[in-house]
């Protein structure tokens, strides 16, 4: 199992990989699952890309 969004392989990005979700506008949370918007590619947390897949959330650029 692929351990990619855990602590050794976000220790090179910026915050460790954390900020704000754009989705859910929730701060200090790891964004980094990368997700289609329109022409844009959005990093967001793994709670919303969850959301996402099922439906129950959509983004608006």
């Amino acid at each position: 199992m692929s351990k990619a969004h855990r602590g050794k392989g976000i220790r090179e990005l910026a915050a460790r990989g954390r900020g704000e979700c754009p989705v859910c506008k929730r701060n200090n949370v790891k964004v980094l699952y990368e997700q289609e918007a329109g022409e844009q590619k959005l990093k967001i947390c793994k709670t919303c890309k969850a959301a996402l897949k099922h439906g129950k959330k959509s983004i608006s650029v």
